[in-house]
């Protein structure tokens, strides 16, 4: 009974051990790391249609549609 017991407390020791092993992914990648502006930050083809990397104005009229599906007084009226 008692190793069995004891089988059990290692076991459940080695579970909550087993997560401060975990290493932190923040260091594993450059991407992120340089501080950009917001309208630069597309490093991928899921964009918004009608927005262009680099052009402020198009990020900015981007921002402002996507709040406005937000706007619960637009979806009311």
């Amino acid at each position: 009974m008692k190793t069995i017991s004891f089988s059990v407390m290692l076991i459940a020791a080695s579970i909550l051990l087993s997560g401060c092993g975990e290493r932190d992914q923040a260091m594993t990648t450059k991407r992120g790391l340089v501080d950009e502006k917001a309208w630069n930050g597309a490093h991928n083809e899921f964009v918004a249609k009608g927005w262009n990397k680099g052009d402020k104005t198009s990020w900015e009229n981007q921002v402002r549609v996507r709040g406005q599906y937000q706007n619960e007084y637009v979806k009311t009226n």
